[in-house]
């Protein structure tokens, strides 16, 4: 098979061949045409690059030939988190200025209780992370270690069981669950439990 002369500006005509494809049909080849193009026919100049976010973006004669800045700021502005970690509650006094704070804003308020040697608190605490992100920012979720806080602060919120999950709202503690069963049972229920109070 012969390819006819093709000619570029700039350079000769050549005459190109290309052998036939080989008989052994399980063979497959593809046949590429190289061209040698002027450098001269280009034209290039930094000034027409400005780079972006890692991105570079090619501006010709003052117009954008594809610019992606206002579709990236636009999705990074729509993108939810898909996981909020639990901030944890170290003493008594955070725990009192995060409830009035909560009182305030008139904002329901997530704690999970836990310990470090409790496995299914272990289990459960990245599920309720992913929770967080669906109704975040309107509701925060924290934690607390009972062996990192005072005992009087446990005994005040009636913690007896981990993991326990209470909900708390004016400053009052309305509903907890106690969940000692599977961790996706657990979120379901914390779920009923935040949109019955709303």
């Amino acid at each position: 098979m012969e390819i006819s002369a093709v000619r570029v500006p700039g350079t000769a005509s050549r005459r190109l061949h290309c052998p036939p494809p080989p008989d052994h049909h399980h063979v497959r080849r593809s046949l590429r045409l190289f061209l040698r193009l002027d450098h001269k026919s280009l034209s290039f100049s930094t000034s027409s690059i400005r780079p972006y976010r890692g991105a570079v973006s090619c501006v010709t004669g003052g117009t954008s030939s594809w610019s992606e800045e206002e579709d990236v700021t636009s999705r990074e502005e729509d993108e939810s988190p898909t996981s909020v970690p639990l901030e944890p509650i170290a003493n008594e006094e955070q725990f009192n200025r995060i409830i009035a704070e909560a009182h305030r804003l008139e904002q329901p308020v997530i704690i999970l209780w836990l310990a470090s040697w409790c496995r299914k608190c272990i289990y459960l605490k990245p599920k309720l992370e992913r929770l967080a992100a669906d109704y975040y920012p309107s509701i925060r979720f924290y934690s607390i270690d009972v062996n990192t806080v005072p005992q009087r602060l446990v005994n005040r919120a009636g913690v007896t069981k981990m993991p326990t999950v209470q909900l708390w709202r004016d400053s009052k503690l309305q509903n907890e669950i106690i969940a000692e069963y599977q961790a996706w049972m657990v979120v379901k229920d914390i779920r009923k439990m935040i949109e019955f109070e709303e």
